[in-house]
């Protein structure tokens, strides 16, 4: 009996080999190695109602790989956003302490004096600039003394345009989506099929609409080429200045003020006293500002819920009487036709989620959302306060925020029924935030070449080939030997 089973010894050793060479084929290179180091790069968004800090990682040895930078962690500047400091400059340094007191623990010591650190400002600072260029200046100035003595590589505090804010959201969305490049399990990049998603944003002071289109656009402003893994966008991307949440409701107040005796977006049984100075102070509302009025006055102001009201007050926002091309979204901005899937985000996703999960309303389709805005718009004051107790301050808001969003899909961008069926409210892709951030760190850090990447993950495909037959030909080998002598086993046992 030993004999036998020293005989079957070496074809089981064999075919153990094989079954383990081709177990180790299946699982990635990079699980069976050691976790490699990491890199990390910092972004401050500086909004309009507040900053956001976004901390960064990826492998060392992998910059140009795609999928792989993710979010390590986040934090929420205590205040307001940085041009609320325009009159308190240290103020707007000063705020950011806390959240970069976070990212000396969340990053490595090792790592900090070579991971980049960026600030950039959006359209609050853009308002600031253009109402008090020196303000602007000095608020930057204030940011960027007190970024300076963090032991990062500070490179730069600086206000985007409108612009800039599109296209790196569009290119945050589509780069975590994995729609510009992806890897494939046999060890090579392929370019996948389902095309790139729209990104709509919705901002405190301006909300931007970007899209990839296959024609040149009339207005040659709102057109960007991009060369991405070698494989050239041609993007529509349009900003709206003073069409953010924030600034949107501070121009339905100033329109309320004039045109109403009461406000027809606030829920009745609220009221509240208003400071016409915080209503005039900014250029979005100079087109509604008294040529005379007392700075220092306040108005005492309640709401109505009256959803007809309310929408014709939204409505005014947006001017579809003059158009210079072959068709506007609106205030004469070129637009070509929406198509495709859209991911939409910041406001628009807690918008569209408070009306979800705290109305409990459906918001599949345009009919529902119109719906939902029209049910939400009724509610009184002591209503919306039984179903958000915690959401006090906000809630007064929620009625214009959510008309403006409905509004704005459809009778500003020209979403129909079949092409908001493709839009998705997303706050987050896996765990990153979607936003501008990821994509302005990408462009200022180059990781994403304009050429395709000639890296390979694990093992090359021809290798793999012929490993794969040499351990089918040891497998086969194996068996082949154990009928070998399993028949000569018999054939003794008869004889």
């Amino acid at each position: 009996m030993a004999g036998k089973a020293l005989s079957l010894l070496p074809p089981l050793l064999l075919a153990a080999a094989g079954l383990a060479g081709l177990l180790l084929l299946c699982v990635p290179t990079r699980d069976i190695r050691e976790p490699p180091a990491l890199k990390y790069g910092i972004v401050l968004d500086a909004g309009s109602s507040h900053t956001s800090m976004f901390i960064y990682k990826w492998p060392a040895d992998k910059e140009n790989d795609t999928g792989i930078v993710g979010q390590h962690s986040s934090c929420d500047a205590q205040g307001g956003g940085i041009s609320s400091y325009a009159d308190n400059p240290s103020g707007a340094g000063q705020s950011l302490v806390e959240c970069l007191n976070q990212a000396l623990r969340d990053v490595p010591k090792e790592r900090h004096a070579g991971t980049p650190l960026y600030l950039g400002a959006t359209a609050g600072m853009r308002l600031l600039n253009l109402t008090s260029p020196e303000a602007s200046a000095n608020v930057l100035a204030a940011v960027t003394q007190t970024l300076t003595q963090y032991p990062f590589d500070f490179r730069g505090a600086r206000i985007l345009s409108g612009q800039d804010e599109g296209v790196f959201g569009w290119v945050t969305a589509n780069y975590l989506l994995e729609n510009f490049i992806k890897y494939g399990w046999v060890g090579r990049w392929f370019r996948p099929r389902k095309g790139t998603l729209g990104a709509m944003d919705l901002g405190g002071a301006s909300t931007q609409i970007t899209f990839e289109t296959t024609s040149p656009t009339e207005d040659p402003a709102n057109e960007v080429q991009l060369r991405l893994y070698g494989q050239r966008y041609r993007v529509y991307t349009h900003s709206f200045l003073c069409y953010g949440r924030d600034q949107v409701l501070r121009r339905l107040l100033a329109r309320a003020l004039q045109t109403h005796g009461s406000h027809p977006c606030w829920p009745r049984g609220y009221s509240t006293h208003v400071m016409l100075w915080d209503v005039y102070e900014l250029p979005c509302t100079a087109a509604q500002r008294p040529q005379a009025f007392n700075r220092s006055a306040r108005v005492s102001l309640a709401g109505s819920s009256d959803p007809a009201l309310c929408r014709s007050l939204v409505s005014q926002l947006f001017n579809s009487s003059s158009c210079h091309f072959s068709r506007c979204s609106f205030n004469g901005v070129f637009q070509p036709p929406v198509a495709g899937k859209f991911i939409a985000f910041s406001a628009f996703f807690y918008t569209m989620d408070f009306l979800r999960t705290v109305m409990g309303l459906p918001v599949a389709t345009l009919q529902q959302l119109e719906g939902a805005v029209v049910t939400l718009c009724n509610q009184t004051w002591s209503e919306l306060q039984a179903r958000a107790p915690d959401d006090r301050a906000r809630l007064p808001d929620y009625c214009a925020g959510a008309m403006f969003v409905q509004q704005l899909l459809s009778r500003g961008y020209g979403f129909d029924e079949r092409s908001f069926g493709g839009v998705t409210f997303q706050k987050k892709a896996g765990d990153t935030a979607v936003g501008w951030a990821l994509g302005y760190m990408l462009n200022l850090t180059n990781l994403i070449p304009a050429d395709p990447p000639g890296l390979r993950k694990g093992t090359d495909f021809s290798s793999w080939v012929v490993l794969l037959l040499l351990f089918a030909a040891m497998l086969l080998a194996a068996f082949a030997l154990l009928l070998h002598q399993a028949r000569s086993t018999k054939s003794a046992s008869t004889i």
